[in-house]
This record gives C-alpha cells, sequence and structure tokens, in this order.
C-alpha cells in the first residue's frame, strides 16, 4: 500500500510552489527546478487517487438495482487499471539520481585486440554521435587520437541535453565485439573489446579545485592526425596532483583547451566523489570499465550473427546494424526498467 501521508506533503509542497511562483516570490529558478521535479509524480498520485475515488463511487452504487450493472462493469474497468496506476506512481517516486538531468563525458579507449579494438572503438563513437543526432544532443568531440588505419587511441566527448547521464548511464563498461576484420584474410572471427566510461557533468558547485593541486603544461599537439590535431603550442596537459588524473585538449585556443581541459577535470574528480557516496560505484575509476579484458564484458556485438546481446539483463536484439546506426533506445528502456525493478525491490524489501 502506498504511502498516503508522504502523498498528501507531495501535493501540499506542489501546491506551495505554485503559489509562490504565482506570486513571483522566493528563488524563481530553484522553485521552478523543484516544480519540473515534482509535477509528473503529482500527475501520477491524482490519476491514482482519481481512480480510487471512482472505484469507490462505483462500489456506492452497488445497492441501487437500477445502477448495479453499470457499476458492475465500471468496477472491473476501474479494477483493471488500478495496479498499473500504483506501479506507475510507485516509479514516480522511486528516489532520483540528481545527476540524471546533467550533461555526460564520454570516454571511449580500445581494450584487448590491437588495432582491430582501435576500429571498434572508433565505431561505438560514431553509434553514441547518431544516437545523440537522433535525441537532439550536442556531441562535441573534444579530444581524439587516431590510429594510422583510422581507428581511436582515446576519444573524450561532451554531450548536452535532456536527460544525457540518465539515458547513457548505463553504457560504462566493457563493450565486445566478434567480427571479421577487414585485415584478416583468412576470414577467421576475432574477438576484441573497448572500454566506454559515462561521467555526469560537474557543476562549478560540485568540485573545488585548489590551483596548487594542478600542473598546467602546454606543448605540440601529436597523432596521427584527425581534425582535433594541430602543429602549434596550443594543446593543454593539465595534472591534478593529489589524484594522479591527467586530462589533455588539442583544440587550436589555448584558452578554450584550458577551458576544456578544466571542465573534463572537474567531472572526473566528480564522478570520483559520487563513486565515495554510493558503494556500488569503486573509489577506482578503473572498476568502472575494467582493464578492457574480454571477461568483463556487459555487452557483445556480434556481426556474423547479426545480434547484440546484454548481459546484464540476458537482453539480444537481432537488428546489430540498426544499433551501430544509433538505435539505442530498446536497450536503455529495458536497462532503466532493469535498474527501477531493483530499486522497488529495495525499497520495498
Amino acid at each position: 500500500m502506498l504511502p498516503q501521508d508522504r502523498l498528501d506533503q507531495i501535493l501540499q509542497r506542489f501546491e506551495f510552489i505554485e503559489a509562490q511562483m504565482s506570486a513571483g516570490s522566493g528563488d524563481i529558478a530553484q522553485l521552478g527546478r523543484e516544480y519540473a521535479e515534482l509535477r509528473p509524480v503529482v500527475e501520477e498520485i491524482r490519476a491514482y487517487r482519481a481512480a480510487l475515488d471512482a472505484a469507490e463511487q462505483a462500489e456506492a452504487m452497488l445497492g441501487d438495482p437500477e445502477m448495479r450493472e453499470l457499476a458492475e462493469d465500471e468496477l472491473r474497468t476501474l479494477k483493471a487499471e488500478l495496479p498499473g496506476r500504483e506501479k506507475a506512481l510507485q516509479l514516480a517516486l522511486l528516489p532520483k539520481d540528481e545527476a540524471d538531468a546533467r550533461p555526460a563525458i564520454i570516454e571511449i579507449r580500445p581494450g584487448t585486440g590491437g588495432e582491430e579494438a582501435a576500429l571498434f572503438a572508433g565505431d561505438l563513437l560514431r553509434m553514441y554521435a547518431r544516437y545523440a543526432e537522433a535525441r537532439g544532443w550536442q556531441f562535441e568531440v573534444i579530444e581524439e587520437a587516431q590510429t594510422e588505419l583510422g581507428g581511436i587511441k582515446e576519444a573524450v566527448v561532451h554531450v548536452k541535453g535532456a536527460h544525457v547521464f540518465a539515458r547513457l548511464k548505463y553504457e560504462s563498461g566493457v563493450h565486445r565485439v566478434q567480427r571479421v576484420p577487414e585485415t584478416e584474410s583468412g576470414g577467421r572471427i576475432h574477438t576484441s573489446a573497448a572500454t566506454v566510461a559515462v561521467l555526469p557533468e560537474a557543476e562549478d558547485v560540485d568540485i573545488h579545485i585548489d590551483p596548487s593541486d594542478i600542473r598546467i603544461d602546454t606543448m605540440r599537439a601529436s597523432g596521427a592526425g584527425g581534425q582535433h590535431v594541430n602543429t602549434t603550442d596550443s594543446a593543454v596537459r593539465i595534472t591534478h596532483i593529489p589524484s594522479g588524473i591527467v586530462v589533455t585538449s588539442s583544440e587550436k585556443s589555448q584558452h578554450r583547451n584550458r577551458e576544456i581541459a578544466m571542465q573534463v577535470l572537474k567531472t572526473r574528480l566528480y564522478d570520483l566523489e559520487r563513486q565515495k557516496v554510493h558503494d556500488a560505484r569503486s573509489a577506482d575509476r578503473a572498476a568502472q570499465v575494467g582493464s578492457g579484458d574480454r571477461s568483463e564484458r556487459i555487452r557483445t556485438y556480434n556481426f556474423p550473427q547479426g545480434r547484440m546481446t546484454d548481459h546484464r539483463i540476458n537482453l539480444t536484439l537481432y537488428k546489430l546494424d540498426q544499433v551501430m546506426a544509433g538505435d539505442l533506445d530498446d536497450i536503455i528502456d529495458a536497462l532503466t526498467t532493469d535498474a527501477q525493478a531493483a530499486l522497488l525491490a529495495e525499497m520495498q524489501g
């Protein structure tokens, strides 16, 4: 049974915020954010209670011979509807990850498999770019080091838009690929891997960096070509001495590089803090994606069979071409539903 006193408190808070906003008093920006968070919950509460009230009214009519048949029909419909209403409200009441609405930094690196792993890392980068485009997000590659064959040694991407981290956070881990490499003349299937880390972007209020804790070096960008490599001394490398985190940025503007590198550094430090707070995530950054070893996979992309399997929820989809073209909603929706079910079980247990 849902806690009715808690539902009352939410409704009262929502009505108070509405009154404050109408009067133009208080911190309008903060009230607006809270209003936006509470509104979908309040809609579910009102729909659930409306269904309960209608069921009570239908039961009350059962004693009236003229209305009995109509009331029975109404009651059957409402009783079938109520479990769904209750489930929707339970999901709306689940504790929110405060980082869900934030932009994200995606880091992609090849793992086991040499050049084929680097090529697959490039495929993953394009997959996320297409997914972002389909959702109307801004997808900015801020660091990309390419191999001579067009693979990726490392890519760091900034993704902005609505609920970016909520949609992408389950992508963190080792992605395994099984396919015949273009460089393989014998037609043998190779297995290789790439790691993906998705970090919620830090805000200035989250992380304070002491200037004495960082070392900033400028250097000449180097690499195997690509639009993000240039020949001036504008590339910036920032080392955070206490944590050992090193961030580089190689855009054409040195000033812009400092901004980008500091933002990525703050995001990585914020992620470390989140890992400490949430016991489920290790304080060691490497634990998020593993070492790149094939055995630590979260997902397998099997090209000969045209299938993708997510091992965390045992979901297999036979539409690999669409997945690689950025059609990720089926996977992400299933992972989100699984995470919500686990949270519900935890709250009810």
